[in-house]
């Protein structure tokens, strides 16, 4: 069967979903979302799946994230409850996802950023490559890491998520295995190999006979002096922590700083820390859906898209200017709940 942006076929005992929109590097728009999520429900029940596979057709990225195109366009016809609405039908699939009863493998083969994140990081076997970069960069357009993607990085070793908030640094295959974004990480020229074999084997012992990639340390260098950077009461301290800092993580940390917006930054600090204190992925999701709503009604969401992805400018007139304070109370407004209700699934036999 084939849509036009998904390819979805069946090899033996593996059903295949294969993003297929290479121009867009595979943004999701509400199409691929609803396909997905309709033929992930038919399998559900069907004996004769028994692994699936989330993967792309081009070797240049999984999926770069939502289609921020549409929904910039969205938003001056239909207004900001369409795109709340975009937003919630992903963030539902992120759930089904995670729930699935069946094992679901993702090749995040090349980008694999936002959205990305949400379809191929919750599944039970996460592989990326050599050539894989995963990011969560929401703070460029004024929005806060989601899909799933702040309960990840509130999980991940000491500080390193919350550096990965608030900068939308980038991380290669053996980072995203460091910071629990991925499980294995397999030369690019063997998936199809190991897709032929999940085709006639269990889903469990191929990935475990699979080729691997050796993973050493994650790469991430000095843990210890970004631990010690973030380690402070809000980003003022931090800010002023990394321009006493002589490394070179710590400069690109400010470059990166100064060109996010930063009334999402102090959005993506708070939740952060509150998504660290919830229990599981599903309350993360409604926290992350709540802030959404909040954030696509600021003009700075549009004034983001604008500058990044439209006009490519890269020149965004933020609400808040780099040296202006951030409005503390309209920031924890964030957090109240949304008019919307998120309204997960629930899956009782998938929980575990």
């Amino acid at each position: 069967m084939t849509h036009e942006t998904l390819r979805i076929s069946r090899q033996g005992h593996l059903g295949r979903i294969t993003l297929d929109r290479p121009r867009a590097l595979n943004a999701l728009d509400i199409g691929m979302i609803e396909g997905i999520s309709a033929c992930l429900e038919r399998w559900r029940g069907d004996r004769d799946v028994r692994t699936i596979i989330l993967d792309s057709t081009t070797p240049r990225a999984f999926c770069a994230g939502g289609d921020l195109r549409a929904l910039h366009a969205l938003l001056p016809t239909d207004g900001v409850a369409a795109v709340r609405a975009v937003f919630r039908a992903s963030y539902r699939l992120v759930s089904v996802l995670a729930g699935y009863p069946k094992p679901i493998v993702s090749f995040m083969d090349g980008i694999a950023m936002g959205g990305g994140i949400g379809l191929g990081g919750h599944v039970r076997h996460r592989i990326v490559t050599e050539r894989s970069v995963l990011a969560m960069p929401e703070v460029a357009i004024a929005l806060t890491p989601d899909a799933g993607g702040s309960y990840l990085l509130s999980r991940a070793p000491g500080l390193s998520g919350l550096r990965l908030a608030v900068t939308g640094g980038r991380m290669d295959g053996a980072q995203a295995i460091a910071c629990g974004f991925a499980d294995r990480m397999v030369p690019s020229g063997d998936l199809e190999q190991v897709a032929a074999d999940l085709a006639r084997h269990p889903a469990g012992r191929v990935l475990d006979l699979a080729p691997r990639v050796p993973v050493a340390d994650g790469g991430w260098g000095d843990m210890a002096g970004v631990d010690a950077v973030y380690d402070a009461p809000d980003m003022r301290v931090v800010t002023e922590r990394l321009h006493a800092c002589d490394a070179p993580w710590a400069r690109d940390d400010l470059a990166a700083l100064a060109q996010a917006d930063p009334f999402a930054v102090e959005v993506a600090w708070r939740a952060f820390f509150r998504a660290r204190a919830l229990p599981d992925l599903d309350m993360v999701l409604e926290q992350e859906f709540r802030l959404v709503c909040a954030l696509v009604a600021r003009p700075d969401f549009a004034e983001g898209v604008r500058a990044r992805l439209i006009d490519r400018d890269n020149a965004p007139c933020w609400s808040c200017g780099a040296d202006d304070v951030v409005p503390v109370p309209q920031v924890e407004a964030c957090f109240a709940p949304a008019a919307v209700s998120l309204d997960l699934p629930v899956l009782p036999e998938s929980r575990g």
